[in-house]
C-alpha cells in the first residue's frame, strides 16, 4: 500500500512522456511518408548526439540514450522539475525491412531527424 501511494506522489510530478513503471521516457516523434522513403523526427531537447544510439531491426527502428541534467547556477534550490532527465527510449514500426535501407541521420536544433530510403538493388 505504501509503494502504491509513493508511485501515486511520482506520478504528480512527472511529466506525461514519462513513464514510472520504467523509468524510461518516451520521446515525442513524427513520422512522414516521403518521395523517396521515410522521414522520422524524434524531439530530443538537450540530448548530446553522442548520447544517442539508432538501431533498425527488421522493421523496427529504435532510438535509445540518456539525457543529462547539468547545472546552470551554483548554490540554486530547485522549485519546480518537469524535464526528464534519464535514460529515454522509443521503438517504431515501420512498413518494410529497414535493415535493407539506409538510414541518414541528423541531429539539429533539439531535434534528431532520421531519412530512410530504400537501397537500390544493383
Amino acid at each position: 500500500m505504501a509503494a502504491d501511494v509513493i508511485r501515486r506522489m511520482q506520478s504528480l510530478f512527472q511529466p506525461p512522456a514519462y513513464s514510472s513503471t520504467d523509468w524510461v521516457w518516451h520521446p515525442s516523434v513524427d513520422v512522414y511518408r516521403t518521395r523517396d522513403g521515410w522521414l522520422v523526427k524524434y524531439d530530443l531537447a538537450g540530448v548530446r548526439p553522442e548520447d544517442i544510439e539508432v538501431s533498425a531491426v527488421g522493421s523496427r527502428l529504435t532510438v535509445r540514450g540518456v539525457r543529462r541534467d547539468w547545472g546552470v547556477e551554483e548554490e540554486c534550490c530547485c522549485w519546480l522539475m518537469e524535464i526528464a532527465y534519464s535514460r529515454f527510449e522509443r521503438t517504431l514500426e515501420l512498413p518494410g525491412d529497414l535493415e535493407r535501407s539506409r538510414l541518414v541521420v541528423e541531429h539539429r536544433d533539439g531535434m534528431l531527424l532520421i531519412r530512410i530510403r530504400k537501397e537500390e538493388r544493383a
